[in-house]
């Protein structure tokens, strides 16, 4: 039992180094973005379907005849740019970059020391920088015999160059127009509401001309990846992903990285779904009609550059007639009850890798507990106790177990003493003695083997959702997503993790004995740089584990 325990231990703190080193990795803080507009001018970057594609022009910064329109509304600041309509410097205002801990700089003011500047500019979604380069497109692309439509590339016009949700105001409507010489005027107009992370497209194609006009609707994402957080110890399967996605009727959730899109062109056909682009806590998706067929796609272009995109079946608008195509943009945090509203399976954007059978759960607890407390550090230790209550009967059974083996100890020594060069010898008495005395040698590897999991899932529960990202507890503690900035939670783990080894019956080998005396230090080192939200659920945890299991010692000590 003590060399299963031994590598147990060992094997979780291997976890815990492992994922200390990707949380540093991949949720360090980082340099703030900054927006430069440019424009962008290629023709390599629409459809397969379209014969426009064919031509191979790298994406490079052009001058045009373009503008750009301003958009607020209570939660979005965006730019509209009129060449093409396309979607950039989108700007999330109820989310900043940084977070100012005031209790951390008062006490540096009193103690002398230089308070830090804070970036608390808002979070930056689509970019118009080309080195930083990431957009949300759309457009018609025209079938062959047609006469060319509006594409992202095309020159409208619009009424006004700002647009501002008013207080009283639910809706904010932004219409641009083109038209051509032929008599096709296409009208795209985008629909923002109140409180909402949609933007709505609706594109009305009118056909005045005397011939018949037969093209599809599009809609892309377009992206320079951000190469910051390549490399590293772990493989994107242990890091926060950043990449493509699609949704398929027939595959369900899948992942695109860029790998992928530089490999081979996406081709996929589905009733429904929807493309999107993530990152660490926000996502950007179109979401194309759910009752029609929609064909996804993906590309690499010149200069390290993908798109990921859908186009709509064909429409064919006669001459005199008027045609309707519509889509709808998300572009916010990723808030699972407001993605599952958006688009079926949108909400899987939050990822908890493999564990997210006990993740989803254990997320959905949380919501739970925050609507009645309102804080989510609150939260985190009700759904502590949640978790104790669960697997009480096996933490039980465990304790006990582990007292039968503390109460035997003394004998268990002298055992070895006696046969100390006699190994066979001493394994058969063991053993006898535990039969003896009913214990269960493997009774005490049970709590660590049911904390692996849920200390897993947890860790990816607080790093993928947003809600934690600047959540405060109390007094220092005003981001339980980032670690705690005077250490006070991890040493409290460390101390409550020394008082629960001095239950446990110490290993029979003395190097063991040794090395296990050194992990309360080892995870303190560990849990230094964890999120304070983790660390505060594992003080919690030993905090219930030390008053369950000093109760079940103390009685089975008090048995003769």
């Amino acid at each position: 039992m003590d060399n299963i325990r031994f590598v147990l231990i060992v094997t979780f703190a291997m976890l815990v180094f492992m994922l200390e080193q990707a949380w540093q990795a991949d949720y360090a803080p980082k340099p703030a973005i900054q927006a430069v507009v440019e424009n962008v001018n290629a023709r390599d970057d629409l459809p397969a379907n379209s014969a426009q594609s064919t031509a191979a022009v790298p994406v490079v910064a052009t001058k045009s005849s373009a503008k750009i329109i301003k958009v607020t509304t209570d939660v979005l600041d965006l730019e509209i740019n009129t060449e093409g309509g396309t979607i950039q410097n989108l700007d999330l205002l109820a989310y900043s970059v940084e977070k100012e801990n005031t209790t951390i700089n008062k006490l540096r003011g009193m103690l002398g020391f230089a308070i830090p500047e804070i970036n608390n500019a808002p979070v930056r979604i689509f970019n118009g920088d080309v080195e930083q380069l990431f957009v949300a497109q759309s457009g018609l692309i025209t079938s062959a015999g047609s006469v060319e439509a509006a594409n992202h590339h095309s020159i409208f016009s619009t009424k006004q160059d700002v647009y501002v949700l008013t207080a009283g105001q639910d809706t904010l409507t932004v219409p641009l127009t083109w038209s051509d010489a032929n008599g096709l005027q296409v009208t795209k107009t985008f629909i923002l509401k109140r409180g909402s992370y949609e933007i709505d497209l609706a594109q009305n194609v009118k056909n005045g001309s005397a011939t018949q006009w037969t093209g599809r609707q599009y809609s892309q994402l377009l992206k320079t990846p951000n190469t910051e957080n390549q490399g590293g110890m772990l493989t994107s399967g242990m890091r926060a992903y950043d990449g493509g996605v699609i949704y398929t009727e027939a595959n369900k959730y899948q992942k695109i990285d860029f790998d992928e899109m530089h490999d081979k062109n996406l081709d996929v056909a589905s009733i429904g779904g929807w493309t999107a682009m993530i990152q660490h806590y926000f996502a950007s998706a179109w979401v194309p009609p759910a009752d029609q067929e929609n064909h996804f796609y993906s590309k690499e272009l010149k200069l390290g550059q993908y798109l990921i995109g859908t186009y709509s079946p064909a429409v064919t608008v006669a001459a005199n007639a008027e045609a309707n195509f519509a889509a709808k943009l998300f572009a916010g945090p990723k808030i699972q009850p407001m993605m599952e509203e958006t688009a079926t399976g949108l909400e899987l954007t939050v990822d908890y890798s493999v564990l997210t059978f006990i993740g989803k759960p254990i997320y959905w607890l949380l919501n739970q507990i925050h609507d009645l407390v309102g804080n989510w550090g609150v939260s985190i230790i009700g759904v502590t106790f949640v978790i104790k209550l669960i697997f009480f009967p096996l933490s039980q059974a465990s304790f006990k177990s582990m007292a039968r083996m503390r109460k035997i100890q003394p004998r268990l020594k002298e055992l070895q003493d006696r046969f100390k060069d006699d190994r066979p010898r001493f394994n058969t008495e063991m053993m006898a003695m535990y039969k003896k005395e009913k214990v269960n040698p493997l009774g005490g590897c049970l709590p660590i083997l049911i904390q692996i999991p849920v200390f897993m899932a947890l860790y990816w529960v607080l790093s993928e959702t947003v809600e934690f990202r600047q959540a405060p507890f109390l007094l220092w503690i005003q981001d339980l997503s980032i670690q705690d900035p005077f250490f006070v939670l991890p040493v409290i783990m460390g101390i409550s993790m020394k008082i629960q080894q001095s239950l446990n019956p110490a290993p029979i080998d003395p190097i063991q004995a040794k090395v296990m005396k050194m992990f309360p230090i080892i995870f303190t080192v560990f849990f230094l740089f964890f999120p304070a939200g983790l660390v505060l659920y594992w003080v919690i945890n030993n905090t219930l584990s030390i008053l369950q299991q000093s109760y079940i010692t103390k009685q089975i000590e008090n048995t003769k």
